[in-house]
């Protein structure tokens, strides 16, 4: 589903280079739900966008399905990003003057799908907010927004789901439920799931941890290796 061969990722600073990733090789298979787990500034979320397509590395490849994503064109990326990727942040990132409804309508219209206004209810009401396809971001709550980018995340049946601090900005009672939601919904679609996350009851859910220290995983952690 998803390989990472000796990823390296660096920055470039005025009097020096900054190596946020080295040497980080890994496999994640098909409806696997994965924790990348470190502390703060480890790289996990460089990791994340860079299995994402949403950076390119210094070294490496990342393969995605057998397309090479970390060789392919920014126009490329995006493209397969719209077609098979999903995406959850921490913020949120839901545009503030449209409804609940038309966010999650939005990429369904862009990739050109049929009835998006009932697939786009038809997700809302499996998070919840069948009473809320109406309200604007700014009417909800912060987890009430999370359900909306959780809903607009499954929109177009990705393969694969990144999430970047899912639960972040929610309290405790908030986050449950949104990690509920997230691991319900890998189970039932057969998503593939990769998040980032520092809540350690959330990794805990997760089928594997990846643990990510000064930009190295700390341990081989293959998906053959795992299973074994």
């Amino acid at each position: 589903m998803l390989r990472v061969s000796n990823l390296t990722h660096r920055v470039n600073l005025e009097t020096d280079t900054l190596t946020i990733l080295q040497g980080v090789s890994l496999e994640i298979k098909r409806g696997e739900s994965v924790a990348i787990v470190g502390r703060s500034g480890s790289g996990k979320t460089t990791l994340l966008g860079l299995l994402a397509g949403l950076d390119t590395p210094s070294e490496g490849t990342v393969e995605l399905e057998g397309a090479v994503i970390s060789q392919l064109s920014e126009d490329e990326r995006a493209m397969l990003r719209a077609r098979r990727v999903g995406f959850v942040f921490q913020s949120f990132q839901l545009l503030p003057a449209l409804s609940a409804l038309e966010n999650v309508m939005l990429p369904l219209e862009l990739a050109g799908m049929d009835s998006p206004e009932q697939r786009a209810t038809e997700l809302l009401q499996r998070v919840g907010l069948a009473e809320r396809l109406a309200h604007t971001p700014r009417q909800l709550s912060g987890g009430e927004q999370q359900r909306v980018a959780i809903a607009r995340a499954f929109a177009s049946d990705p393969v694969v789901l990144f999430a970047d601090e899912p639960t972040g900005n929610l309290d405790n009672r908030t986050g449950q439920a949104v990690s509920d939601l997230l691991m319900d919904l890998n189970r039932e679609q057969g998503t593939t799931l990769v998040m980032v996350t520092h809540d350690e009851h959330l990794a805990a859910r997760c089928a594997r941890q990846l643990h990510i220290e000064a930009g190295s995983l700390t341990e081989p952690l293959l998906a053959q290796e795992s299973a074994d």
